[in-house]
């Protein structure tokens, strides 16, 4: 705020001549003031929360968790595998070649609902499977 009171009057220094430089140095201090609390009323900064490392904490990728998630990657891959083929091929063509159900659909000349239908029982299979 220091820094503040200086610069304005710094700025004003040639407009005209200042009778008393203590007085108007306390009236730009309180203007400075006023000004800072009006900033703060309006931006409500006391109501924001700081972003700090322990807010947003990293996940140690531990060997366990690695195997863990090989493990899991398997358990899905068979998975896909047990399903029924077309079942399996519009999973595929949704998630991982990111088709939409349009296109899968009238890439399998079915509606659009029945690619619906085959995603929730992927889903379903793959759930069970993985889940256990």
């Amino acid at each position: 705020m220091a820094q503040e009171v200086a610069l304005r009057l710094h700025q004003r220094r040639g407009d005209s001549r200042i009778e008393s430089l203590e007085s108007y140095a306390f009236q730009v201090a309180r203007s400075v003031l006023t000004d800072r609390w009006r900033r703060e009323a309006v931006r409500q900064r006391e109501a924001h929360v700081s972003l700090e490392d322990y807010h947003h904490p990293v996940e140690e990728i531990s060997p366990a968790r690695v195997l863990e998630g090989k493990q899991r990657l398997a358990r899905v891959m068979v998975s896909l595998r047990d399903l029924p083929d077309r079942t399996r091929q519009v999973f595929v063509l949704h998630r991982f070649e990111e088709m939409s159900y349009a296109a899968i659909a009238s890439h399998f000349g079915i509606s659009i609902s029945a690619v619906e239908k085959h995603i929730m029982k992927a889903i379903r299979h793959l759930s069970a499977c993985v889940g256990e």
